[in-house]
């Protein structure tokens, strides 16, 4: 067995299953769970039907790993035009993967090379935890990094092999703003390492009129044409609310694209026709994306107004449809608590991240996924604040 195996943690799923272990929530309430971050919007129309066209002939085909050009044209359009980018290739800078998940896991088994003296993989904290994971099985050490800001020495940069970081922020809902997309740019340079960026919550923002910037964007707006060192990964997910379609994408570095195509030619992951035809769909719509917003926009407005009297300090996050409550007590106490008496099940915050530097910042915060409908996020919200103030 590969020794790496050894030191995975358990996932955050697996440890909130053991927190609740002995938990009997009341039965007189309906089961709300705010845990897990998977869409529940329809899924668009247009994405089913296209996927659903041709079938028979679709199946009967292997697909290629690189995608169809239908579908990389699709996507460096949509870039192009989401990110004010002019020099996309869709041979070159583009390669469809089977969602986000994988494609962030497989990534670091392709550029770290385990055999130089303790190589790093540097991400944020907190942070979605595949990130940890693929460094381990990938020979390297995590490096969890509190905050981007210029405490981190020299040495670790030059550790470092690849940096994950993740705008808008899951858990946070942060963005990285120019400056700091800026600086990390330079330190790649410097250092010579590889910027992998999560961006598969860019579609959901606060501002219509203020998009997040994404990595890509921030290579053109610095003139840096070739995108060297920088590659970013979006998913259907979130944007289109097709979770089980497993598709997305990875763009940027044509070397690192290239290499990238050899490790998953031996993968074996291509994505089927079926997958391409509604990514096809989905990309070159955006009409379910902006609806989409403005659902989130909405239950984001109803629970924090609820909210707000008991957990002062909830804000409305930039980006993404996660709620990054500071609790008045533990954690921990609070997920378990709140599940046995209110029938609501949220995620710690420690959780999802490590110590480092002798803080953990998910810590005494819980993460909230407002994914569920309107009226079941009010529910859960009133659900909450019952619980605040009875403790």
């Amino acid at each position: 067995m590969n020794p790496n195996l050894n030191l995975l943690e358990a996932y955050p799923f697996e440890k909130l299953n053991n927190l609740f272990n002995n938990v009997v929530p009341p039965t007189n309430l309906s089961s709300i769970k705010l845990s897990i971050g998977e869409p529940q919007h329809a899924t668009p129309d247009i994405i089913i039907q296209a996927m659903a066209k041709d079938l028979n002939k679709n199946l009967a085909k292997y697909p290629t790993t690189k995608g169809s050009l239908t579908l990389r044209e699709s996507i460096a359009y949509w870039l192009s035009r989401r990110f004010n980018l002019e020099n996309i290739d869709p041979n070159s800078h583009i390669l469809p993967v089977n969602g986000t998940r994988e494609a962030l896991f497989a990534f670091a088994q392709t550029v770290v090379n385990s055999q130089t003296s303790n190589p790093l993989v540097l991400m944020p904290n907190p942070f979605y935890q595949i990130y940890e994971g693929a460094a381990k099985l990938a020979g390297a050490t995590p490096w969890f990094i509190n905050s981007f800001d210029d405490s981190i020495a020299s040495n670790i940069w030059q550790q470092c092999q690849l940096l994950y970081i993740c705008s808008p922020s899951n858990p946070s809902g942060n963005i990285l703003d120019i400056s700091i997309l800026k600086k990390l740019i330079e330190y790649s340079d410097k250092y010579n390492f590889i910027i992998a960026a999560d961006e598969c919550y860019s579609e959901i923002y606060a501002d219509e009129a203020k998009p997040p910037i994404g990595l890509l964007e921030a290579c053109h707006l610095l003139n840096r044409p070739d995108y060297k060192n920088c590659v970013v990964f979006h998913s259907l997910s979130k944007r289109s609310n097709a979770p089980g379609l497993r598709s997305g994408f990875i763009a940027g570095d044509a070397n690192i694209i290239s290499k990238y195509l050899k490790y998953r030619t031996y993968h074996g992951c291509a994505m089927s026709l079926a997958t391409q035809n509604a990514s096809i769909a989905a990309w070159q719509d955006e009409t379910h994306v902006i609806e989409n917003r403005i659902l989130y926009r909405q239950k984001f407005a109803a629970v924090i107004d609820i909210l707000k009297p008991v957990l002062p300090f909830l804000q409305h996050p930039p980006g993404g449809f996660y709620l990054w409550a500071k609790t008045p007590i533990n954690d921990q106490t609070f997920a378990l608590e709140l599940l046995s008496q209110q029938n609501v099940t949220v995620l710690p915050g420690s959780f999802l991240s490590r110590v480092a530097n002798d803080v953990n910042p998910g810590e005494n915060y819980v993460r909230m996924a407002l994914v569920a409908s309107l009226d079941e996020c009010i529910e859960a919200a009133n659900r909450i604040y019952t619980f605040i103030k009875n403790n």
